[in-house]
């Protein structure tokens, strides 16, 4: 079953405010000196315009059919080739190491245990070349933006959804009035600091968002940048 199908339907309109991400990537994907995976590409909200403006292949990676449905076709519409993927991040394997690997889109949050989480980062850490950068974001946990929209709807660019939160799971779902329902689980900063440790990678930089600035008890954003040790 494809629990991301109900969103893929609605995920241009849901994503639509998202921009500001792409080219802090497009960035990384410029200095990377060689293969770039994107993990959780979804409908290729990244990785199209990414590889539209670098030339470079970029190989994506997604446990949803449907989302890559979409990718595929919007690579086609825009004449990009993208090298897509169906697969489970806490799986994936490259031929060849990669100089990026990226994960937008607060995507690390849709698995829900230290181990699967921990898997990834190990993945990664496999199929990194020496120097090469993991990057990917995430919401910080904010108690006072939870405590006011749990358990109520709300309308997001025309789209009716209700977050519930579950505090004993570190678990949020977001569920659609049209049907379907997806979970986050939320991360803190030393949990992720602590994957990157260990998985043998190494802190490159914090941010609070994609304009680079740094990371402060203010910030509403973890934006990671880690590497592998050359």
């Amino acid at each position: 079953m494809d629990e991301y199908a109900a969103f893929a339907a609605i995920y241009d309109d849901w994503a639509s405010h998202m921009t500001e991400d792409v080219p802090f990537y497009l960035e990384l994907v410029r200095e990377a000196d060689g293969p770039v995976v994107e993990l959780a590409v979804g409908n290729g909200r990244v990785a199209i315009p990414v590889a539209k403006e670098t030339g470079k292949r970029i190989v994506g990676i997604d446990r949803s059919p449907a989302m890559l449905a979409l990718a595929k076709e919007k690579a086609a519409d825009a004449d990009i080739e993208l090298e897509l993927h169906e697969g489970d991040m806490r799986d994936f394997e490259l031929d060849e190491p990669a100089a990026l690997v990226y994960c937008p889109a607060r995507a690390l949050l849709h698995l829900p245990t230290w181990s699967d989480k921990r898997r990834v980062f190990e993945r990664v850490a496999a199929a990194l070349a020496p120097g090469g950068r993991f990057v990917w974001n995430s919401f910080v946990f904010n108690p006072r933006i939870a405590a006011a929209n749990d358990g109520k709807w709300d309308v997001q660019h025309g789209i009716c959804h209700r977050v519930d939160h579950f505090p004993g799971d570190n678990r949020l779902d977001i569920t659609l009035e049209s049907g379907g329902s997806v979970s986050l689980w939320w991360v803190t900063r030393s949990e992720w600091e602590a994957l990157i440790d260990v998985s043998g990678l190494e802190v490159e930089a914090l941010y609070g968002d994609f304009e680079r600035t740094p990371f402060d008890e203010s910030s509403g954003e973890f934006v990671w940048v880690a590497r592998k040790p050359d």
